[in-house]
C-alpha cells in the first residue's frame, strides 16, 4: 500500500479514527493489526519473515538482559546473525553468487551454486536495522528488554515508518507505545500539515521530475552532456523529495496519533560541506552507522589515519546497505573520499575564512554550497544508473554538450519541473534562513488557511497521481 494512493488515505483515516475511539488498552492491538495489513498489502507471505525476526529478537532481548558474562555477547551475536542472515539471503545472495561465478570463470572453474528467484521484501533494510538497534541497546544496558510481545512487535512494525523509516531507537518509540495518547488538536494539525508538505514533495516535485529522469537514464547513449547534467540535477532533487517526502508523511501520520518520530532530513542541499550534508540527509541511518559502527571502530578517538579508514569503512557499508551492486559501492566510496578530503582540508578552510569580510564570506558560503551540490549530484549518477556501464557512459557524455531536447511531454513538462523546483527551494530557503516567517503555521488565521489551501490546490492540480513507488521502497 503506497502512501501516495487513495487506498492509503482511506486506510489512514479509518485507523486514526479507530485509534482514538477504542479504549487505551486495545490500541496497541489495533495498530499492530493495521501494520500487518499494511505490510501484507505488498507481498502477504513475507509477513512470516518479519515474524521470524521479531520472535528471535524479542526472546534475545529478554535473555540478554538476564544473562551475564560471555553469554550476553553470544546471545547478541545470535540475534545479529539472524537479522543480518535474512538480509544477506534476500538482498546479497545473488550478488555474491555473481561474483563467485566471475571468479570461477577466471580460474576456469564452474559455479554450481543455484540462484534464488526471490523478491526483496519491502523495507527489509529499514526494519532489520531498527530491530538490531533494540538488541544492541539491551546488550549495552541502555534499554530494558520489552516483555510485552505485542508492543515489541509494534516497535518493529509500526506502519508509518515500517517501509522506509525513520530508523528509530527503542528509547524513543517503546515508551511512546506504552503511553496513553489523548486526542490533541495541535498534534492533529501539525501532523496533517507535515503530511501535506510530504505529499507536495512526492507528487508535485519528485514524481514530476521522474518523468524527465526516467527518459534519460535508461538510454544513456542517446544523450549529450547538457541533458546528462540536467537529468542528474533533476534526480538529485527527485530522490531528496521522494525520500524526505515519505519521511514527512510518516512523521506527520504518527504525529496525528500523538507519536513523535525523529527528524530524518534537514534541507540537505543547503549544506556548506559534505559532513554538513550527511548531518542533514537520512539522519536516522547516518546516526545509526555513527553509533553502532563508527564509534565502536574508534570514532574520533583514534589517530587521523585510522579515523579516515573508519569513515571509509562506514561509507562503503552504507553503499552496500543501499543495494547489492557495484554502483552503490562506488557511490559509497565517493562519499567516503569526499568525507576524508573534507576532514583533511577543514582546518585550512577555517583559517582562510577568518580573513574574509562578511560580504565575501557570503559569496564563499554560496560557492561551498554549490560545490557540495555538484559533487553529491555527480555521485548520484552511480546511484541512479542501471549499471556501471550506463554510469560511465553518462559520465563520458559530459564531454559533449549540445542542444537540450525537451523530453517527457515536451517544453510544458520541462517548465513544470523548473517551476516545481523554484517553489520547493523558495519555501525551503525561508525555512532555512527565515524560520520566524510562517505560512501554514502563521498565527493569523487568514494567512494560515490561505497558505494551506494554496498548498492543497498545488498538490491537486500539479501533482502526478500515477501511483509512482517511493524510491527507497527497494532498499
Amino acid at each position: 500500500m503506497l502512501f501516495n494512493s487513495f487506498d492509503f488515505v482511506f486506510f489512514y483515516f479509518i485507523v486514526t479514527i479507530l485509534y482514538y475511539v477504542l479504549p487505551y488498552k486495545s490500541r496497541w492491538f489495533l495498530l499492530l493489526a493495521a501494520s500487518c495489513y499494511f505490510y501484507m498489502a505488498f507481498v502477504p507471505l513475507y509477513i512470516l519473515i518479519l515474524g521470524f525476526t521479531i520472535v528471535v529478537d524479542y526472546f534475545a532481548g529478554i535473555y540478554i538482559e538476564n544473562a551475564v558474562g560471555k553469554r550476553r555477547k553470544i546471545l547478541l551475536i545470535c540475534s545479529l546473525v539472524a537479522n543480518i542472515g535474512i538480509l544477506a539471503i534476500f538482498k546479497y545472495y545473488n550478488f555474491i553468487n555473481d561474483n563467485i561465478s566471475i571468479l570461477a570463470t577466471n580460474l576456469e572453474l564452474s559455479n554450481n551454486i543455484p540462484y534464488l528467484n526471490i523478491l526483496l521484501p519491502i523495507g527489509l533494510s529499514f526494519h532489520t536495522f531498527q530491530a538490531m538497534s533494540y538488541t544492541i541497546e539491551v546488550y549495552r544496558g541502555k534499554q530494558k528488554a520489552e516483555k510485552h510481545f505485542g508492543i515489541y512487535s509494534l516497535y518493529v512494525m509500526f506502519y508509518p515508518q515500517l517501509v522506509a523509516g525513520p530508523i528509530e531507537r527503542p528509547q524513543n518509540i517503546l515508551p511512546q507505545l506504552h503511553a496513553k495518547h489523548e486526542f490533541n488538536y495541535a498534534n492533529l494539525s501539525a501532523g496533517l500539515k507535515q503530511m501535506a508538505w510530504g505529499f507536495f514533495k512526492k507528487l508535485v516535485v519528485a514524481d514530476r521530475l521522474s518523468i524527465y529522469v526516467d527518459t534519460v537514464y535508461p538510454n544513456p547513449e542517446l544523450h549529450n552532456g547538457t541533458t546528462v547534467v540536467i537529468s542528474s540535477l533533476f534526480f538529485a532533487i527527485q530522490i531528496y523529495c521522494d525520500f524526505s517526502g515519505y519521511s514527512d508523511i510518516a512523521i506527520g501520520c504518527a504525529k496525528t496519533m500523538g507519536f513523535d518520530l525523529m527528524t530524518n532530513f534537514k534541507r540537505p542541499y543547503f549544506a556548506k560541506s559534505i559532513s554538513d550534508f550527511w548531518s542533514r540527509w537520512h539522519i536516522s541511518l547516518s546516526t545509526w552507522f555513527r553509533d553502532y559502527l563508527y564509534i565502536p571502530l574508534g570514532g574520533n578517538r583514534v589517530k587521523i589515519s585510522r579515523r579516515f579508514l573508519n569513515l571509509f569503512i562506514v561509507f562503503i557499508l552504507s553503499g552496500l546497505w543501499h543495494g547489492a551492486s557495484y554502483n552503490f559501492i562506488i557511490w559509497g566510496v565517493l562519499h567516503g573520499v569526499y568525507q576524508i578530503i573534507g576532514l583533511a582540508i577543514k582546518p585550512y578552510l577555517a583559517k582562510l575564512e577568518t580573513h574574509f569580510s562578511s560580504f565575501f564570506l557570503q559569496i564563499w558560503n554560496f560557492l561551498k554550497g554549490t560545490m557540495v551540490l555538484s559533487i553529491v549530484t555527480f555521485a548520484w549518477i552511480f546511484f541512479r544508473a542501471d549499471s556501471l556501464t550506463d554510469a560511465f557512459t553518462l559520465i563520458s557524455n559530459l564531454k559533449s554538450f549540445g542542444k537540450m531536447p525537451f523530453l517527457g511531454s515536451g517544453i510544458n513538462q520541462f517548465g513544470h519541473c523548473i517551476l516545481a523546483i523554484i517553489l520547493l527551494f523558495s519555501i525551503e530557503y525561508v525555512m532555512e534562513f527565515k524560520p520566524n516567517f510562517k505560512l501554514i503555521n502563521n498565527s493569523k488565521p487568514l494567512i494560515r488557511w490561505a497558505s494551506i489551501m494554496a498548498l492543497l490546490f498545488i498538490i491537486l492540480v500539479f501533482g502526478v497521481f500515477n501511483g509512482g513507488q517511493f524510491i527507497y521502497f527497494q532498499f
